[in-house]
């Protein structure tokens, strides 16, 4: 652990210059104390840090030194791939290995690309939750990560809608979607998803097994997203909105509702217009709708528009009466 903190302080002085001694331990997440004791070491190995003193001090290196030890590792260099996502990478157990990752990376590039991948990361960042959403524990994740890296088989203990089962999984692939966590794989000999955060209990066994032949994680995520939302929204509800709703139904609704927008009719003297949008069953249509509150009106069918007038009726009796 050391060897891998004292490469990583060496790195972060030939990447970014000088540095003070709070910084550095603030990247390493150490101790002030143990960035000077790294610092003596480095200096015994016959790394030529020098301090500077004073408002503008700290340590750097002196100039025109560079490593050479900037070779990516197997772990490293899979943890790229969530260069653009530390929140996961962390999730998954890969934050410190990400972070030395993109540090070798940095140090091997010229300093024209070196520096535009620093800008980049000044520039661009990635925050995968949705709004007003907390990410869903999952506290299996790095255990049921390490079993997909290995091909390992899962005795896990998991919570549906229908209650809980005792199952053995062969691992495929893992899904983040909105800020939440899916694990993709083997049960009964049929690719099933399931979601992180309702495993109750995970043991990772010693026994491996085979993948499936040609089985593409992307691909299988693609198709089972379509027959889901297919399955869900199966009904139609016509719509009569007003012009904030219009802004509000792709928000609100997604895809869903970005394609009713597109069928839109005609704006009347109002601004309103008349939409058709897809649905799911009616009790969760009738819930979907009202969040659009009074800038939606429910034309049909006939058997929705009842079921949201009994709701708002039931509202209105509630509310009429003093608390």
């Amino acid at each position: 652990m050391r060897a891998d903190r004292l490469l990583s302080l060496l790195l972060l002085l030939q990447n970014r210059g000088r540095m003070t001694a709070p910084e550095l331990a603030a990247e390493l997440e150490v101790s002030v104390r143990t960035v000077h004791r790294d610092i003596e070491a480095l200096l015994a190995s016959g790394v030529p840090v020098r301090a500077d003193r004073g408002p503008a001090g700290g340590y750097r290196l002196m100039d025109g030194y560079r490593t050479r030890l900037t070779g990516l590792t197997d772990t490293e260099a899979a943890a790229l791939f969530f260069a653009g996502a530390p929140g996961p990478a962390r999730e998954l157990g890969l934050g410190a290995v990400l972070a030395t990752a993109q540090l070798k990376l940095q140090a091997a590039l010229p300093a024209g690309p070196a520096e535009r991948t620093r800008r980049v990361q000044d520039r661009f960042h990635l925050d995968v939750p949705a709004w007003f959403r907390d990410a869903d524990p999952a506290p299996y994740l790095a255990v049921v990560a390490q079993a997909v890296w290995e091909q390992r088989k899962l005795r896990v203990h998991y919570r549906r809608w229908s209650g809980e089962i005792h199952r053995e999984l062969h691992p495929l692939g893992l899904v983040l979607k909105g800020g939440l966590w899916y694990l993709v794989a083997l049960a009964d000999g049929a690719a099933r998803t399931y979601r992180m955060a309702r495993f109750l209990a995970v043991d990772r066994t010693e026994e491996t097994f085979e993948r499936p032949a040609g089985f593409a994680l992307a691909a299988y995520w693609e198709e089972a997203s379509r027959r889901l939302e297919a399955t869900l929204r199966q009904g139609t509800a016509q719509l009569r909105i007003s012009p904030l709703a219009q802004r509000l139904l792709p928000v609100q609704f997604g895809a869903a509702g970005a394609r009713a927008l597109e069928g839109a009719g005609p704006p009347d003297h109002e601004g309103w217009v008349q939409v058709e949008m897809a649905v799911e069953a009616q009790a969760v249509a009738v819930s979907d709708l009202l969040r659009l509150g009074t800038e939606a009106e429910v034309l049909g069918p006939s058997a929705l528009r009842q079921a949201v007038a009994r709701t708002v009726a039931v509202l209105a009796d509630r509310y009429a009466a003093a608390p």
